[in-house]
């Protein structure tokens, strides 16, 4: 299976995944593409012995040091080579992976099965000062999940690894490029930088065909002291595009719109602006996108920006019945790579099938744009996970793509559930439901909904339940009014805000009133049983009736409580609540108001209960709209594009 050859006897090939090194020193981060660790077992747990991950080591983009009498595996997130994706969805029989090194040493070639057994499968000793090493490894018994990889050890001197790369000598299905669309609001140094990054990876140009920053912002990316030189490097194939604050779905699909304008493009590249990217892993997805047996949609994963090494969600489903996005595993929802890594994480290695992937990257085929047609003009939210159910619901597959990946700041940090993102998250769900919802009535989701509402109206949150309300009239109103309220109703929002003092967020600790009961006297309240907490919550609901005491909803909150100690049933059993925001800059004074709760929970009522009602006819009117308001003519229109 192995064989050493010249570099001038290789065939010519199509290069689909480059084995790299990260862009940055970074300790963090190097679990990502090198795993030189020992590893043992302890009570059935993968625990690190040594750690022979070193940063000086890395030498340049595609070189490695290896130090004597030490071993290196690419047994990593970013550079084995995830078999399985490429088995079930391209028709590739076998690719060629070709190891460049200097000095004496062995490497070792390894592949696993679904259930994340590891098999060595051969080997080769390097010899020679210079050496070129392939090895052809067939795509033929990966349908449920596995990987290739291989490892490095040095002789008794350092040895040098040089590059590697999986190729193929196999015709893809598509070879046009990728317009890249990069939508941004003020954070014109993120963009910058991430176009930079984009510039700056050799090879790059066989990949992207052009990139368009879609600013939408006032602090304009031009702006910036380092474009000039960025604007310089990729001449022509950058544009840049002002246009109206229309969120991230205005600015993708003006992205989309750009890109079915080039013949050289087959697809558009979706990418956030305040994201690191790992250029090959654009490159990766445009190679897969190509070679994919259908139209696909290719996402990359999404890393915590301020935790490097740890993964949000490696796939992502939506819950037809409560119609809710979330981690396809609850287990595997944000895997740290440093603590437990490919070799030894066994869930890994099985092929995990998605129903969408986030746009903080996902590579689309223009062909179905063409079909399906752009975004729904939603502003933020359910974008991406509606255009995904949709294109399934055509025929096409979305991949989340092992090995093409960004980092972002994780949600870990965010109110958007309960601030000004909440009417968009509420609005958009219901519209993806009415779309895309398999049961009659929507199944679950109307009472689940309706929960949701209430456990707000707990918590004291009437700002929020306000955006709600707001959100249901106007899915009420139909799917003509979707377009219509694009360029406003974030203004509308800001506006109301002011009108709901625990909006204000007490930043300085020197504003903090003191609370007037102790928390640390209070009973744990995540850990009641089941039925102890049914009992506390029927006693605690119908205070909620009841106008509180005066001296309760004063100037001094009945106590003050953390954001992971604020849920809703704790909140319930109080008058008033000093709460911290989640990012930890501050707290928001919560009272409640029994007229408040009484009305809004009257109307959350109705208006829940006739979306239940027209359920039908709300359906088929948003089914029957959808073509028409994902067009290009409707977003034209939208954008102010003549």
């Amino acid at each position: 299976m192995a064989r050493a050859t010249s570099v001038s006897s290789r065939p010519s090939a199509t290069t689909l995944h480059r084995v790299v090194l990260p862009l940055e020193a970074d300790p963090e981060v190097l679990a990502l593409y090198i795993d030189g660790d020992t590893w043992g077992v302890v009570e059935g747990k993968a625990i690190r012995l040594t750690n022979n991950n070193h940063v000086e080591d890395v030498l340049g983009r595609q070189k490695l040091r290896v130090r004597a009498g030490s071993d290196i595996s690419f047994a990593s997130y970013f550079n084995a080579f995830p078999a399985a994706y490429w088995q079930r969805w391209t028709s590739i029989p076998a690719v060629t992976l070709t190891i460049r090194t200097s000095g004496v040493g062995t490497v070792l070639l390894y592949r696993s099965n679904a259930r994340g057994v590891v098999q060595r499968i051969d080997s080769a000793s390097l010899t020679k000062k210079a050496e070129v090493t392939t090895f052809e490894l067939p795509l033929t018994n990966f349908i449920d999940g596995g990987w290739y990889w291989f490892d490095l050890i040095a002789g008794t001197d350092d040895l040098i690894f040089d590059g590697a790369e999986y190729t193929t000598t196999h015709t893809p299905n598509r070879t046009g490029k990728a317009t890249v669309g990069i939508t941004t609001f003020n954070r014109p140094d993120y963009c910058v930088e991430v176009v930079r990054m984009l510039a700056d990876e050799q090879g790059i140009e066989t990949a992207i065909d052009a990139i368009c920053v879609v600013d939408q912002g006032t602090d304009r990316v031009t702006d910036q002291p380092t474009y000039a030189s960025v604007a310089k490097k990729l001449g022509p194939r950058l544009k840049h595009i002002a246009q109206p604050n229309l969120g991230g779905s205005g600015g993708f699909s003006r992205g989309m719109i750009e890109a079915l304008a080039r013949k050289d493009s087959d697809f558009v590249l979706l990418l956030d602006d305040d994201v690191i990217v790992e250029p090959e892993g654009v490159m990766r997805a445009v190679a897969f996108g190509r070679y994919a047996h259908e139209p696909t949609i290719v996402g990359g994963h999404m890393f915590d920006m301020y935790d490097r090494a740890q993964i949000h969600s490696y796939s992502e489903k939506v819950d037809r019945n409560k119609f809710f996005w979330g981690p396809k595993v609850e287990s595997q929802f944000r895997h740290n790579f440093q603590d437990s890594n490919l070799r030894q994480t066994p869930w890994l290695h099985e092929r995990a099938d998605v129903d969408f992937n986030g746009w903080w990257m996902s590579l689309i085929p223009l062909d179905i744009v063409r079909e399906i047609g752009l975004s729904l003009p939603v502003f933020i939210k359910w974008d991406d996970a509606e255009y995904s159910l949709r294109a399934s619901d055509h025929g096409y597959a979305t991949v989340s793509f092992p090995g093409a990946a960004v980092w972002h700041v994780s949600w870990q940090d965010k109110d958007d559930y309960k601030d000004w993102q909440a009417y968009f998250h509420g609005r958009n769900r219901w519209v993806a439901a009415l779309l895309h919802s398999p049961h009659r009535k929507g199944g679950f989701f109307v009472w689940d909904s309706f929960q949701l509402s209430v456990k707000h109206l707990f918590k004291m949150q009437y700002f929020t339940d306000e955006l709600y309300s707001w959100a249901l009239t106007d899915v009420l109103a139909g799917p003509d009014s979707l377009h219509p309220l694009m360029p406003t109703r974030l203004g509308d929002i800001r506006a109301a805000a002011q009108n709901f003092p625990e909006m204000t967020v007490l930043r300085r600790s020197s504003d903090l009133p003191e609370p007037l009961i102790n928390v640390n006297d209070v009973q744990k309240y995540s850990r009641l049983s089941r039925a102890k907490l049914a009992l506390w919550l029927i006693k605690n609901a119908r205070r909620h009736f009841f106008a509180a005491r005066k001296a309760n909803v004063g100037e001094r909150p009945q106590i003050s409580l953390t954001a992971v100690q604020a849920s809703w049933w704790a909140l319930a059993a109080y008058d008033s609540a000093l709460v911290s925001t989640a990012d930890g800059s501050g707290k928001q004074h919560y009272r409640r108001s029994a007229k408040e709760f009484n009305r809004r929970l009257r109307a959350s009522m109705r208006a829940h209960l006739k979306l239940r009602r027209n359920w039908a006819s709300m359906s088929a009117a948003y089914r029957a709209a959808l073509p028409t308001i994902t067009s290009v003519e409707a977003w034209k229109r939208t954008i102010g594009i003549k």
